[in-house]
């Protein structure tokens, strides 16, 4: 679903590969933990640790690369379409390979993992589907599937995923609207089950972060699926 039609603040668009290479430098001071890694932190159904290989699909600056070598994550590849953001990821040193790639076009070996993750990603893809057949093609069966996106209610609010530039000047980076239902759709299609879901909404700790967000309290602006591969 196009996002024009939701836009409220109308700045200028970037295609993601432009807008995270620009973004890359003040990414991680912008991207706050409550969005992606606290809904990780509540999955259950996830034994991160016996994971014997994980693919990190839009990896960006490697903040959950990080996140899940603490959790005892063995080998990990990172996949991510900006070199600005693998730049940074390396200088982590969290991730045994680092691939210049589409998400939904890797170029990697069928069935060479168990575990993938993609995190704030998905908003930037027109059509999930390449994107979970991707993802089914690189599992092997069983293999689990987490994705963490923004949330389209936030996006229907009329929020973007965006960013200051160095002269102040905001701009959005492209997105698009994918309702729960588009990604039941591109997943059973590619042969996934649904294991897990939780919702992140604005609370207390997203207050205290972002005062100005006091009217959103309660609304819901991210969510983490858990897929299992048939």
């Amino acid at each position: 679903m196009d996002f024009a039609s939701f836009d409220k603040r109308h700045y200028p668009v970037l295609g993601p590969r432009d807008g995270y290479g620009e973004w890359a430098p003040t990414y991680e001071a912008t991207v706050l933990d409550l969005m992606d890694l606290r809904l990780l932190a509540r999955l259950r159904c996830v034994d991160w640790p016996a994971s014997e290989a994980t693919i990190d699909l839009a990896c960006g600056t490697g903040r959950v690369g990080a996140w899940l070598r603490a959790q005892g994550v063995a080998r990990l590849d990172g996949v991510d379409l900006t070199p600005a953001m693998l730049a940074l990821a390396e200088q982590k040193k969290r991730y045994d390979r680092l691939i210049l790639a589409d998400v939904t076009a890797t170029g990697l070996g069928d069935g060479a993992y168990d575990l993938a993750t993609q995190s704030l990603a998905d908003e930037h893809i027109a059509d999930l589907r390449p994107l979970y057949r991707e993802v089914a093609r690189l599992l092997r069966p069983g293999g689990r599937f987490v994705l963490v996106g923004y949330h389209p209610h936030f996006l229907m609010l009329g929020m973007p995923t965006h960013f200051d530039r160095a002269s102040g000047d905001s701009v959005t980076v492209e997105s698009h609207v994918h309702l729960f239902a588009d990604h039941v759709t591109a997943a059973h299609e590619a042969g996934f089950v649904l294991q897990d879901m939780v919702e992140g909404v604005i609370d207390d700790a997203w207050i205290a972060a972002k005062p100005k967000w006091a009217p959103h309290r309660n609304h819901p602006i991210s969510f983490a699926m858990v897929w299992r591969r048939g």
